[in-house]
């Protein structure tokens, strides 16, 4: 895949989520963005055991972040999050089977799709170890809402 078409699928991933936002609510999106960006903070931080160990690989080149792994951040991964805590923050089960199937749909028919089109591949992860990185990050999504919210019951 071109490097022009690697941006225009980052481009529409980040901007079709980011159409999604009014959706959330901007009370929600308040409410919620601190614990969505701590999942990115955890991803970004993977990201690098991940790229040195080649857990998956890019296509294009050069081997930038910002081309690559960002838009999957800032487009998707921010807006699920925040999509999951709206509708089951509360019901802890709920919003753990929510996150189950949102990163099931990522990891594989997703993940096959752009490995299809020559966006990213697995290289040392298989698909199941592939959503386990993303799904435990749920935990602390889940957490540190609880925290945020128990500390506002108090102040």
């Amino acid at each position: 895949m071109s490097l022009k078409n690697q941006w225009l699928i980052n481009i529409a991933m980040v901007l079709i989520s980011w159409l999604l936002l009014p959706i959330v609510g901007k009370n929600n999106i308040k409410r919620f963005l601190p614990a969505s960006i701590l999942a990115i903070l955890l991803t970004i931080f993977d990201l690098q055991i991940g790229k040195q160990r080649r857990w998956w690989s890019f296509y294009n080149k050069p081997q930038s972040t910002i081309s690559n792994e960002f838009p999957f951040l800032i487009g998707p991964m921010l807006v699920m999050s925040l999509f999951s805590l709206k509708w089951t923050y509360g019901n802890f089960k709920k919003f753990i089977m929510l996150n189950a199937f949102f990163q099931v749909i990522f990891t594989f028919p997703i993940t096959r799709l752009f490995t299809k089109l020559k966006v990213y591949k697995l290289v040392w992860f298989n698909e199941f170890q592939f959503f386990l990185y993303f799904f435990y990050k749920a935990f602390f999504l889940y957490g540190f809402q609880y925290i945020i919210e128990s500390k506002k019951k108090f102040t």
